[in-house]
């Protein structure tokens, strides 16, 4: 009986951790939505009053409201009017107090994460940690510079993120040797999965290159 209840939680597990996943992500989007709605009420007439409450009762509207949206930014970011909003933007937030430190570490993160010229997380590695003789999984994520690079000396060095398991969104920032890491060939997809899933889903073996035939007159000699 144990078998069978473990079989059937094997099964249904994957779904339910999906959907579960999917309803917060759509919760978000309903309360960016709702907000959305209160902050154009505050602005239109009572007359429309009517027309955002018949709004909120459309379903999965939000999704497709902030879908467009995001593809509208998109496109208007991708112009060079867009660049030029942005820049001024940017640089009103950069005169901020408060405001100015949050808004660009967040920013320097997210265009080295998402942008395609980057490259963070383009590189899973093997690691000794926490102590010498232990080893995990971790991502590249760039170059030391500035002053910890000049503090660090001679010789190249990486930094490294080593995530959690199984929560890989939370982890340790570290900056070692390059000598010191072994390169895998696995992509960050499958080193990901191998984390979430504490090792049960291994990735398969690299498949070996194929040997060159040796030269016939190497054959006969």
């Amino acid at each position: 009986m144990k078998k069978y209840i473990v079989a059937g939680l094997l099964v249904w597990m994957p779904l339910a951790v999906t959907v579960w996943v999917l309803l917060w992500v759509l919760g978000l989007m309903d309360g960016v939505f709702d907000w959305l709605l209160i902050a154009a009420s505050a602005v239109l007439p009572l007359s429309a009053q009517a027309g955002l409450d018949d709004l909120r009762k459309i379903p999965f509207l939000s999704v497709l409201v902030m879908v467009a949206g995001l593809l509208l930014t998109g496109v208007f970011a991708a112009n060079v009017l867009g660049q030029w909003w942005l820049r001024q933007w940017d640089r009103l937030m950069g005169r901020i107090p408060i405001v100015k430190s949050i808004y660009s570490s967040v920013k320097q993160v997210s265009d080295t994460l998402f942008s395609s010229s980057g490259n963070a997380f383009r590189e899973a590695v093997l690691v000794q940690y926490p102590r010498a003789g232990s080893w995990t999984i971790a991502f590249v994520t760039g170059r030391p510079g500035g002053e910890v690079a000049t503090q660090l000396g001679g010789g190249e060095h990486v930094s490294l993120y080593v995530p959690t398991t199984p929560n890989p969104t939370s982890g340790f920032f570290l900056m070692v040797p390059r000598a010191d890491v072994v390169p895998l060939q696995m992509s960050v997809d499958e080193a990901l999965k191998y984390i979430i899933s504490m090792g049960v889903v291994a990735p398969p073996p690299p498949v070996a290159a194929p040997v060159a035939p040796l030269p016939l007159r190497n054959r006969a000699g």
